[in-house]
């Protein structure tokens, strides 16, 4: 028989905002979005995000009212 306590999960604070930011985007930026590849602080990083994902989407509206507009 072994003299050794069971195994324990970590205790502490392992889940911090910090953290959860930092494992956000990292994962955003390797799995969606390339990297810009300049120091952003986390606002202009979630706006650079924001942005990448919403100028599809306007550059399409765009076209389709310019095509609406040629078709009339």
């Amino acid at each position: 028989m072994i003299d050794k306590a069971d195994p324990q999960n970590p205790t502490g604070n392992r889940i911090t905002r910090k953290r959860f930011d930092k494992a956000l985007s990292l994962t955003l930026n390797s799995v969606v979005f390339r990297s810009s590849g300049q120091d952003l602080t986390t606002a202009g990083a979630y706006i650079e995000m924001t942005s990448r994902l919403l100028e599809p989407a306007l550059l399409a509206l765009a076209v389709l009212a310019v095509r609406g507009r040629i078709k009339r």
